[in-house]
């Protein structure tokens, strides 16, 4: 038993015993060591020398390092106190166990420290030990253990919550002292307000006959200083203040403010009182105010607070409002009378036309059987109601753009081909007058461009069909493109339209952009125009980016210079070739004209009957679905689609069109005839799936040469 019980190891013994009490000492510790190891809680000794060599541990000890046997104690622990407590708790445990065994010899030290485990576990040990001698052993420690771990974590927790008790505590009272001097606080910011804000500052106590002088401009400081005074010492000081410092006119209403009598008579009724009055200083007059406080009792020698502040900022704000106000007043009286002539420009620019269509109307009716005489009214009748949807036109346009609702493409385009396009439309009109129109195209290095081919055809199509309207028979028009700079992606060109037509006055320079303005109306320059064409082109040109400049000279001609900033084509990709244009329709067919307007399905079956096309009409676009859905295979060869119309709209009805099984009646081209007539709309009608868009009045010959084109 002895044996087993040795061999455990629990019980580290290099001492020597006597052979003749062997016997009796060893069942003595025997005996011992049974109660001590089956403690719960551990039990050690260990030298107290430099070495520390652990002497003996109990079973509990090695349960708390996660051990099995004393061997894994040994390994983990080193048999050594040193490898039992937790390296960063070292010094100070042996510390406190030093201290503790100086200043008491009979009671046990105790310590908190950490161990580790078997494992890596960390857990807390409370340490109750105690030095003695033994004649066996020597000077030795022996300790009670037992784990903390649990009770340090509810100290931890505990120690929070008095932590965040206290912290709420704290908190509490400083909300109540934030309480109790919050009044006081804010009064010390009205103070200190008052002293940033005044340049003077003074307190009078009438009652004692004196005056303090608070704070003290730079003006006066070499004459008061931080002292009591005499009320009359400050009566002295205001009369010196007034003459070297106030204005002259306000030096009466200023010595009157801060007369006592007068003061007496403001306060009796008032807590303050104001005075503005003006100081001369070198650079000129600054603004200033008097302030009067009543900070005492009135029957009792009352006390008053006097402060003197700048409010030159202040009046220089308000005379600048004014200023401001008095300006706005007049641009609305400018705008009212610019609105004023708007109207009075739209009205005759409107009723004129109309005038005409209703005039030419009734000769046409009364002279029906004279044909001649009738061809020439119907004639007259469509150029005026051309020149009105020109003018309906061009407002549109205008509002469009001036509300910024104007989309702008970025497609490819060629300047050749814009250009080509320009001279084309303008040539014959030009040679009608005799009129030169010279093109100059060498200055462009890079033709192909990014842009918004439509725009750009309008700005040059408006400002040079201006040039052909007011250059006389015989004028030249000179249109030039410069390329001025280049980098990788962008070019600046320079458009420069240039007539010797009959120019603009001077007076007249300032008002070339506003809208119905024209130097001359049409019946004095014989020149029909709505006066919108150049100030729909710099809103454009202002859209694209870009900027146009105009000089004149009055009877010899004018200069437009358009500048753009245009993105260049990357002509290291594939050029995407063009497809191929199918052959003109050589056989009239069959359209279907969608239509809800009676007049205007009216209008369309006659002309399009003269030109030789059979028609079918729809009402609407649900109509318009099923009859193409059980129709035969190009049984028609277009489609003529309203956009608004009842039960199913023109869009709709094109993309239910596109979805049709038989891929000859879902590929039919159809172009859209309406009344929305801006880009927007025409980009909508195309993503819809539509192949072109006209706008409505519908120009027949436009209509016929778009039908060839498609079909």
């Amino acid at each position: 038993m002895n044996n087993d019980y040795m061999s455990k190891g629990y019980f580290l013994s290099d001492q020597s015993i006597s052979p003749g009490n062997a016997v009796e000492n060893n069942q003595t510790a025997f005996c011992m060591r049974t109660i001590i190891d089956k403690m719960p809680g551990g039990f050690f000794i260990y030298r107290a020398d430099h070495d520390e060599k652990i002497i003996y541990a109990n079973e509990a000890m090695l349960r708390i390092f996660n051990c099995n046997t004393m061997e894994e104690f040994n390994a983990l622990t080193g048999n050594s106190f040193r490898g039992i407590v937790h390296p960063d708790d070292l010094d100070e445990v042996e510390e406190s166990i030093k201290q503790q065994i100086r200043d008491s010899k009979y009671d046990l030290d105790y310590v908190e420290y950490r161990i580790i485990q078997k494992g890596g576990g960390i857990r807390w040990i409370e340490d109750y030990g105690h030095f003695t001698h033994s004649d066996l052993y020597g000077d030795v420690f022996y300790v009670f253990a037992g784990d903390a771990t649990e009770k340090r974590k509810r100290q931890q927790e505990e120690k929070k919550q008095e932590q965040l008790k206290l912290l709420n505590q704290i908190d509490a009272y400083d909300k109540k002292l934030e309480l109790i001097n919050r009044e006081q606080l804010r009064r010390l910011e009205l103070i200190d307000g008052l002293s940033i804000d005044y340049e003077s500052i003074f307190h009078l106590d009438f009652g004692e006959g004196t005056f303090h002088p608070y704070q003290i401009s730079e003006r006066i400081a070499n004459n008061l200083k931080d002292e009591m005074y005499e009320i009359s010492v400050f009566t002295s000081f205001l009369a010196d203040y007034a003459k070297g410092w106030v204005f002259q006119e306000d030096r009466e209403l200023f010595l009157k403010a801060v007369d006592y009598d007068y003061i007496k008579e403001q306060l009796s009724g008032n807590k303050v009182y104001h005075v503005n009055y003006r100081i001369e200083k070198n650079e000129g007059i600054e603004h200033m105010q008097l302030c009067v406080v009543n900070v005492g009792n009135i029957r009792n020698g009352f006390q008053v607070v006097v402060g003197c502040r700048s409010i030159d900022d202040a009046v220089r704000h308000e005379t600048a409002q004014n200023k401001l106000l008095e300006e706005a007043m007049n641009q609305a009286k400018s705008l009212s009378r610019a609105k004023d002539v708007l109207l009075a420009n739209m009205s005759h620019d409107i009723r004129t036309p109309m005038n005409a269509i209703i005039g030419f109307t009734t000769l046409a009716k009364a002279h029906m059987s004279d044909t001649q005489k009738l061809q020439n009214y119907i004639n007259k009748i469509e150029e005026s109601g051309q020149d009105l949807l020109q003018l309906l036109d061009d407002m549109l346009e205008l509002s469009r753009l001036e509300a910024s609702r104007g989309n702008l493409l970025e497609e490819k385009c060629n300047l050749y081909e814009i250009i080509k396009d320009v001279q084309a439309n303008i040539l014959p009109r030009a040679q009608a007058k005799e009129i030169k129109f010279l093109l100059e195209t060498d200055g462009i290095v890079h033709p192909d461009i990014y842009s918004d081919k439509d725009h750009l055809m309008q700005i040059f199509l408006r400002v040079i069909g201006n040039a052909v309207n007011y250059t006389k028979k015989g004028g030249t028009i000179d249109f030039s493109v410069v390329e001025q700079k280049a980098s990788n992606q962008f070019a600046i060109f320079q458009f420069t339209i240039e007539d010797t037509g009959i120019g603009i006055s001077e007076s007249f320079m300032t008002h070339i952009f506003e809208p119905f303005e024209r130097e001359k109306n049409s019946t004095l320059s014989g020149v029909k125009g709505t006066g919108l064409g150049l100030p729909i082109v710099k809103n454009i040109v202002e859209m694209m980016g870009g900027t146009i400049e105009v000089s004149s000279i009055s009877g010899k001609g004018s200069r437009f210079i358009i500048t753009l900033n245009l993105k260049l084509q990357d002509k290291g990709k594939e050029q995407e070739s063009s497809p191929a244009k199918g052959e003109s329709h050589q056989e009239k067919g069959k359209i279907l004209v969608v239509e809800d307007n009676r007049i205007n399905l009216e209008i369309m079956n006659v002309l399009l009957a003269d030109a030789g096309y059979l028609i079918d009409t729809a009402e609407n676009g649900s109509i318009a679905v099923e009859m193409l859905k059980n129709s035969q295979p190009n049984e028609y060869f277009l489609v003529l689609m309203d956009i608004q119309m009842p039960v199913m709209d023109g869009h709709t009805a094109t993309r239910k069109i596109r979805k049709l099984k038989d891929s000859t009646l879902a590929n039919i081209p159809i172009v859209a005839l309406s009344a929305n007539a801006f880009e927007e709309d025409k980009k909508k009608s195309m993503e819809c799936g539509m192949n072109g868009h006209l706008a409505k009045p519908v120009n027949m010959q436009e209509l016929l040469e778009l039908i060839e084109r498609i079909a």
